[in-house]
């Protein structure tokens, strides 16, 4: 018979422990800096697909080789202008924006 792991805890019962209920300031930054980690993450991926360098996907954008760099290591904020042109200039894709509240 197969043993079930005692104290488990699901993903979003330790999210509430670590930083809160949503809602709270604390779960909202991190929340917030995970989306950012997600975009850093995502560019990279089709950068990486495309079998771009980061300096080559920076020429083709109009950008720095460190500024995308910064972003894939999420340690840059980045405007929207700048995101649609890596998307659109620098990897030939389309960017879309959903809302959800």
């Amino acid at each position: 018979m197969k043993k079930e792991p005692k104290n488990l805890t699901s993903f979003a019962d330790h999210l509430d422990q670590q930083y809160g209920k949503k809602g709270t300031a604390k779960r909202d930054a991190y929340e917030r800096d995970f989306e950012a980690f997600k975009l850093g993450v995502i560019i990279q991926e089709l950068r990486e697909r495309q079998n771009l360098t980061q300096e080559q996907l920076a020429s083709k954008c109009g950008t720095t080789k460190s500024y995308i760099s910064r972003i894939e290591n999420n340690a840059s904020d980045i405007r929207l202008s700048t995101l649609m042109r890596i998307i659109n200039e620098g990897l030939g894709g389309r960017l879309s924006l959903s809302v959800t509240y």
